[in-house]
């Protein structure tokens, strides 16, 4: 098979999304040939320059860019079932911080990496390449390897590879499904955390940590011959556009609430096929069908609740729970059934005799609290931790104000105790008045500012 330099830079023009020619093209991959005929033997991807935020391209190939006269412009959204023609102005994934092509650039690559111009252009580096130069000549992008290429969309997947690899850390080789389960865990409970910031560089960092996780049991899955990451990717996407008829498809809605419904129509019919296909997959023992653990631990579960993970929290499992059933229908009409049956509840556990049932009395009326919240769309989890929080941030409060006047909590009384308490949320709702006002002040500060700009 001859190689891409031998069969010539005709052979090597794109069809583009843009409006640069072909013989532009060509002519730029022709210098770039005749400068270094290695250049594209690892590929190539070209790109005008209009299309280089909007278009996917890898660092690791070598990317050589095409000036424009006349800028491409995005296509206009489609409508309602329309696959093809959703095209935003930047890529997703890597439009955060706006449709510079420079600075998209100058955050991929290093800030030294070379850049080799072409039709006069000058050689350059990233970090000294000129928006001008850019703008007017075709320039070749060297491809980035191994740790240099952290931008990649195949990074996380090629360093976990590189670390189970010959060469590569003990520790990681040793690694499977199993011992990483308390990680996996835990950096879901710290996203969970960074995620009361808001959006956060914080946030990004624990976000890369549950991702790696993602990624190293894929490679767990593609060593063994089962999955690998493509599979991981192309299986949520093809479910969430299977899930989104309503933009994928031909279904009309009218609300929110008939996107839920859909989707849990969607999910149960879904659970059904696999039923189905478990049925006619699974062997048979003298038992009876012969399935995994998970199915086992399942046996007995209504068909709703299948996948349904046992490892959750109580409280999002419950959630969960409820809210598949009343996806299905089986839902109090408004509000005020559900408050009945608190107090139903309620009066339940204060008449149970014995430590057995108060505590199944109990969990009842958590499991009803529950799907009050849900009714009000309120996450009880998110809810519970925000209590949590006000609750220790007052007792702090307590504490220092006794401290502040050397009284010592376990010798007050209850009355003294709720003295203090009082008096911390008057002092919480003073702070909380002064940082409204000094909010306010400094939007009014910025927008005078920007008026008078």
């Amino acid at each position: 098979m001859a190689c891409l330099a031998e069969l010539g830079p005709k052979a090597l023009v794109v069809t583009m999304a843009s409006t640069p020619t072909a013989a532009g093209a060509a002519a730029a991959i022709e210098a770039l040939l005749a400068l270094d005929p290695s250049a594209v033997d690892a590929g190539l991807q070209v790109l005008p320059l209009d299309a280089l935020v909007r278009r996917p391209f890898d660092p690791g190939v070598g990317l050589l860019l095409i000036a424009t006269d006349d800028a491409g412009k995005p296509s206009a959204a489609g409508g309602p079932g329309d696959q093809t023609q959703f095209e935003p102005a930047v890529l997703p994934g890597r439009h955060g911080h706006g449709a510079d092509p420079l600075d998209l650039l100058r955050r991929l690559y290093p800030a030294a990496h070379p850049v080799v111009g072409l039709s006069g252009a000058p050689d350059t580096t990233i970090e000294s390449l000129d928006p001008s130069t850019l703008a007017s000549r075709a320039v070749f992008l060297p491809p980035l390897r191994g740790i240099w290429n952290a931008s990649s969309p195949h990074a996380l997947a090629w360093l976990v590879a590189r670390l189970r690899g010959p060469g590569g850390c003990p520790w990681d080789a040793e690694q499977d499904h199993e011992s990483l389960r308390p990680f996996l865990l835990e950096e879901a409970y710290e996203v969970y955390d960074a995620l009361e910031g808001g959006s956060t560089p914080d946030l990004a960092e624990e976000l890369g940590d549950l991702l790696l996780q993602i990624v190293l049991h894929s490679q767990y899955g593609a060593e063994a011959g089962v999955f690998d990451l493509a599979d991981v990717q192309r299986g949520i996407f093809t479910k969430i556009v299977r899930r989104h008829p309503h933009v994928f498809g031909d279904v009309t809605v009218g609300s929110v609430d008939d996107v839920v419904r859909n989707w849990e129509t969607i999910k149960a019919e879904e659970r059904a096929a696999d039923r189905a296909a478990d049925g006619a997959a699974q062997p048979t023992t003298a038992d009876g069908p012969a399935g995994s653990a998970a199915n086992a631990a399942s046996a007995g579960m209504p068909a709703a609740f299948k996948g349904l993970s046992r490892s959750l929290p109580a409280l999002a499992y419950a959630s969960e729970m409820q809210s598949r059933a009343a996806g299905l229908g089986y839902d109090w009409p408004d509000l005020e059934g559900v408050i009945d049956k608190i107090a139903e509840e309620a009066a339940e556990l204060l008449a149970a005799t014995d430590e057995a049932q108060t505590r199944e009395e109990f969990g009842d009326l958590l499991f009803v609290m529950v799907n009050m919240g849900r009714k009000l769309g309120v996450d009880p989890e998110s809810a519970l931790r925000a209590a949590s929080r006000k609750f220790a941030s007052r007792f702090a409060r307590v504490e220092r104000l006794a401290g502040g006047r050397s009284l010592e909590l376990r010798a007050l009384g209850l009355d003294a105790l709720d003295d203090l308490w009082q008096e911390a949320k008057r002092e919480e709702a003073a702070d909380q008045e002064a940082a409204g006002k000094d909010a306010s002040a400094s939007a009014e500060m910025a927008a005078s500012a920007g008026t008078a700009a």
